[in-house]
């Protein structure tokens, strides 16, 4: 009997809560639920999960910091943030923490099953897949890994990360096309995954500067481009 997915859930609306909870469960997810950061994180170091649920205002530990807890402990389980704010400045936040998706209340139950299904779709899908090196200048990058070498050191890459530099890689020196980029990975090409995309980029930037021949570039109104002398 396949095992059941497990979700960790952080809201301190007690009905909302405990409604989610059920409905999860009723999907067949084993979905354990806390009411504030603190419990959430205590929860989250004793046990396994495969994806977190945060909701963004809660007490004691609110979950943009419960999130780059979490992160600095996991870096590649999704995370959902669920909350009332539709500022942009807000949801940008939770991107730059590293979120995989962001759904403000209200929403369906629908909605949101869909979106923890897409994430666990690619998150657990890559795992069975066979590994994948590139070489990028100086860089090695193993997708199965989501590891990124340069002489000896070694950076852990998130699964967006990972993601979009696979996709870079495989059009290496040619245009990706952004709306395909956000389609393959995001599954909608609206404005706030958009620009989640944006924050993407820069964080690959940054790990790609210790070798300066390789530039990921902005094609005005098309997309990025990936300039390496050599890749695989």
């Amino acid at each position: 009997m396949e095992e059941k997915l497990r979700i960790l859930m952080c809201e301190d609306d007690e009905n909302l809560g405990m409604l989610l909870r059920e409905y999860l469960q009723a999907k067949g997810y084993t979905a354990e639920l806390f009411s504030d950061g603190e419990a959430g994180y205590k929860a989250f170091l004793k046990n396994k999960y495969d994806l977190c649920l945060f909701d963004v205002m809660m007490p004691k530990k609110d979950g943009f910091t419960l999130a780059q807890e979490v992160r600095a402990v996991n870096a590649d389980i999704p995370i959902i943030f669920l909350t009332a704010k539709t500022l942009k400045d807000d949801i940008l936040e939770g991107f730059k923490i590293g979120a995989d998706d962001y759904i403000t209340k209200p929403f369906s139950m629908e909605e949101l099953t869909f979106r923890i299904e897409a994430i666990l779709r690619r998150t657990k899908g890559k795992k069975n897949k066979e590994s994948s090196i590139y070489r990028i200048g100086k860089f090695t990058f193993d997708t199965q890994k989501q590891i990124l070498s340069i002489d000896g050191e070694s950076t852990k890459l998130t699964t967006k990360e990972s993601e979009l530099l696979a996709l870079l890689c495989a059009h290496a020196n040619e245009i990706l096309q952004r709306d395909f980029a956000l389609k393959t990975i995001w599954i909608d090409d609206n404005y706030f995954n958009a620009r989640s995309m944006d924050v993407y980029i820069t964080k690959l930037r940054k790990h790609l500067k210790a070798d300066p021949t390789i530039e990921i570039i902005n094609i005005h109104g098309k997309g990025y481009k990936l300039i390496t002398p050599e890749t695989e």
